[in-house]
């Protein structure tokens, strides 16, 4: 039968009906193999949260100073004073430049210059450092994958587990009406939800960045063949001097 306070009485056995379907309440009441899951996945999903605000900012800025950084450059007269103004940079197109530059004064740098091994060795100098580049730009990134993937399988076995856990309460209480059952299955179940939450946000996020990076190394390619191009250009009026 069934108290004011909310718990059924079964021969000794007493069970919270009420107060164990409140969120703080399936948590109390779980098994410590579920509790342990469920702390672990809200710590992801903060984890995730966290990166996710990081990742939002560090794209949406790289992806600005960019644009800004290669308008400035191809207004620029003086390849030698931008490179003096912009050496210092982090901006992942600023090192491409970089590269470009150092590797355009290694190769030209005494009498004769190999014209064809100057531009492959400017193209692999740039190419690499736009690789470089976009492995620190998508640092992390594969913690959003990871949580995005495991997450709901994590939730599932503290589900299996609370499951486990509830039929034996049930068990013991020789008792299977619905206000026996439901509180021990909704805290089961109540690791699966959490496990979604976890990976729902850092599936979408993982996919969005990803599309925001590969957006950023094209443009990085972009740059860094129009700067191929314009040292290639050069080389050839050297030649015919």
């Amino acid at each position: 039968m069934k108290n004011a306070r909310g718990y059924v009485k079964n021969e000794g056995a007493i069970l919270n009906t009420d107060a164990s379907m409140s969120m703080i309440g399936l948590f109390l009441h779980a098994n410590i193999v579920v509790k342990i899951v469920m702390v672990g996945l809200l710590l992801a999903s903060v984890w995730t949260w966290a990166i996710i605000v990081s990742f939002a900012i560090k794209i949406g800025g790289t992806r600005r100073k960019t644009e800004t950084f290669e308008r400035e450059f191809w207004k620029a007269d003086d390849i030698d004073a931008f490179y003096r103004k912009e050496s210092d940079s982090d901006l992942p197109v600023a090192k491409v430049f970089a590269a470009g530059v150092s590797e355009w004064r290694r190769s030209t740098v005494g009498g004769s210059v190999d014209r064809e091994g100057t531009r492959e060795r400017l193209a692999t100098a740039m190419g690499a450092s736009v690789a470089h580049e976009i492995d620190k730009l998508s640092d992390r990134l594969n913690i959003l994958a990871t949580v995005g993937s495991v997450a709901p399988f994590v939730g599932l076995f503290g589900t299996v587990i609370g499951i486990m856990d509830s039929f034996t309460r049930i068990a013991s209480a020789q008792n299977t009406s619905l206000a026996v059952v439901a509180p021990g299955i909704a805290e089961a179940l109540f690791a699966t939800a959490i496990g979604l939450f976890a990976a729902i946000p850092a599936v979408i996020a993982y996919n969005r960045f990803s599309h925001g990076i590969n957006r950023i190394e094209a443009a990085l390619n972009r740059f860094a063949d129009g700067f191929h191009a314009t040292l290639s250009r050069q080389l050839e009026s050297e030649g015919k001097k």
